[in-house]
């Protein structure tokens, strides 16, 4: 694993597991995103979650000392709603299973609900899901509407354990139509395109930092950035190094991170 700090103009990075783990912010947030300011180094944050709006995100960030944006700030529903305000029309009705967070990127991206005349099937993660909920999309899909999922996590993280994620519910759908769905989260590539997109940068001059290896890590390489793995979030250090996927360099927190770009930098003639 080489990765030349050097020659990084931007960074895009994943948030739990890097930024904090549940409550607790993880060491040397605040100044790691100094450091950045400093060199002018551009930074975007993307997520996963499709829950939170980004205003949500950006008053996080801002008490953890991380000023941000709101086009900083990338989600899984934020880069739903891009995308499908790419390739459909204004006045899609649209079904959305899911939180505030894919409501209102939807609905600022101006796409209407409508249960009965959707064309297009949203699906993110939704705490109050109910059959009456998947029954309506499911009939909404085999009717011949789109079927897109703002990420595909079988998996979410609460403080009592590992329960049912979006995945699961877009598995459940699956099955009910034989339709599989278009996701849009990491690792996919349009989470990557959007963050590329805003920093202004290509691939190669972009690293992508994060604590998942089959979801930032394998997908920043599919869209052909650079990758740091830092060790703070659910990968330990046995598993990064037997895993068949390997980042560019492996970091302990973004502390760690901060002190090798450092030296990097002052290191340059």
């Amino acid at each position: 694993m080489t990765l030349d700090l050097r020659t990084i103009q931007a960074a895009v990075l994943d948030m739990d597991g890097v930024l904090w783990r549940g409550s607790h912010v993880l060491p040397g947030v605040a100044e790691f995103f100094a450091f950045l300011r400093q060199h002018d180094i551009r930074y975007a944050l993307a997520t996963n979650n499709s829950t939170k709006t980004v205003q949500s995100y950006q008053e996080r960030l801002a008490s953890v000392g991380v000023p941000a944006m709101p086009e900083q700030v990338i989600t899984s529903a934020v880069a739903t709603a891009e995308y499908i305000r790419r390739h459909y029309p204004a006045d899609t009705p649209v079904y959305i299973i899911g939180e505030l967070g894919i409501r209102q990127a939807l609905a600022e991206a101006g796409f209407r609900e409508d249960p009965a005349e959707a064309r297009v099937v949203v699906v993110g993660m939704d705490f109050d899901l109910t059959y009456d909920k998947l029954k309506t999309a499911a009939l909404r899909i085999r009717a011949g509407a789109d079927f897109i999922g703002t990420n595909g996590d079988l998996t979410f993280p609460l403080p009592e354990g590992i329960v049912p994620g979006n995945g699961s519910a877009l598995a459940a759908l699956q099955a009910a139509t034989g339709v599989k769905p278009l996701v849009i989260g990491k690792p996919e590539a349009a989470m990557f395109e959007v963050a590329l997109a805003r920093l202004d940068v290509g691939p190669r001059q972009a690293v992508m930092i994060g604590d998942r290896l089959e979801t930032d890590i394998l997908g920043a390489q599919r869209a052909g950035l650079r990758t740091i793995l830092v060790l703070s979030g659910v990968v330990t250090a046995e598993q990064a190094r037997e895993s068949e996927i390997q980042a560019d360099a492996v970091y302990r927190d973004l502390a760690d991170l901060h002190r090798a770009w450092a030296l990097a930098l002052e290191a340059t003639p």
